[in-house]
């Protein structure tokens, strides 16, 4: 009897095993529709050229903004005397130690 509902159970998990790929299988998404242009490709870059000058694109903030170069009111020399302080007093030891705080 133990044979018998072990084989059953067996049978049973094999069949639901091969029908669970076939139930969770979909069609392809999206179904390829045919689709005829009446535009040629230079036609359609000329479009995007013109809607482009126009400022008529809107690319939905995918470019970053320009940033300025920050201008330093500092010489090298006038850095370079600032870090030897720095060093000397110990400043960058707590920043080094502490992260900073």
């Amino acid at each position: 009897m133990n044979i018998q509902k072990l084989m059953i159970s067996a049978a049973l998990v094999a069949v639901t095993t091969a029908t669970a790929g076939a139930a969770m299988a979909e069609a392809r998404y999206p179904v390829d529709a045919p689709f005829v242009s009446t535009k040629t490709r230079a036609e359609v870059v000329a479009q995007l050229t013109q809607a482009g000058d126009q400022g008529r694109l809107n690319y939905a903030n995918s470019a970053y903004p320009v940033l300025q170069t920050p201008v330093s009111t500092k010489t090298r020399a006038e850095v370079k005397q600032e870090l030897a302080i720095a060093e000397a007093s110990g400043e960058l030891d707590n920043i080094r130690h502490n992260g900073g705080n």
